[in-house]
């Protein structure tokens, strides 16, 4: 899709914008392992969290400055329904930025039927099916004012008592401030619901175009 936004298929990786793509799709074997990281693609384990190691690397390439393309709802999801809660990742990435990135979200319509899930057999086609119409609705960017969502997630947090279970995630040092994996769990859930009220507002657009 992004590589034919200009009219013309671009092969040229220099091109290509970062993408967090699901390893268990598009790393399912070494052509295209290594097709996908040539077209920028890093790879990442659902349900392997917020904090795996190639999380990392999305990480250092924000730093960079870099474009970086997400899929907050975390799967293939092709019903047409309101956005539903959106995994963690994205926010985790905003969260522990040293510069806090503007987030452009972005809506497509179309592919559930190029690329249908069900097609064959519970199969996907494959190749995109032809004479199908694409909409790509961008919307207005989202900037976060991190370190006032950091003091109300801390503030929200203290009034919590955590789980009684060995805490799993590294402390975060965010906007200043140490959150604990209470605190991080509050400020991913106001980041996550931020972008979720937006995308939403975009789809709602999407079916009215």
């Amino acid at each position: 899709m992004w590589g034919a936004f200009k009219g013309l298929l671009s092969l040229d990786p220099e091109l290509a914008r970062w993408v967090l793509a699901a390893e268990d799709i598009c790393f399912r074997n070494p052509i295209f392992s290594y097709i996908f990281r040539t077209g920028k693609c890093i790879p990442i384990t659902r349900g392997g969290g917020i904090y795996q190691e190639n999380m990392n690397e999305a990480l250092q390439r924000l730093k960079d400055g870099s474009w970086l393309h997400t899929f907050p709802e975390g799967k293939v999801f092709q019903d047409d329904v309101p956005i539903r809660r959106l995994k963690w990742g994205t926010a985790s990435l905003i969260a522990r930025s040293p510069v806090t990135p503007i987030v452009l979200p972005i809506i497509h319509r179309g592919f559930e039927e190029m690329m249908p899930e069900n097609y064959n057999n519970g199969r996907r086609p494959l190749v995109p099916l032809p004479n199908k119409h694409l909409k790509v609705v961008v919307g207005e960017p989202i900037e976060f004012d991190v370190p006032m969502m950091v003091e109300t997630a801390v503030l929200d947090s203290r009034h919590v008592t955590p789980p009684l279970q060995e805490v799993k995630w590294p402390v975060l040092t965010s906007a200043g401030q140490v959150l604990d994996e209470t605190a991080q769990r509050h400020l991913y859930i106001a980041l996550s619901e931020k972008i979720q009220s937006s995308l939403e507002t975009l789809r709602l657009l999407a079916k009215r175009l």
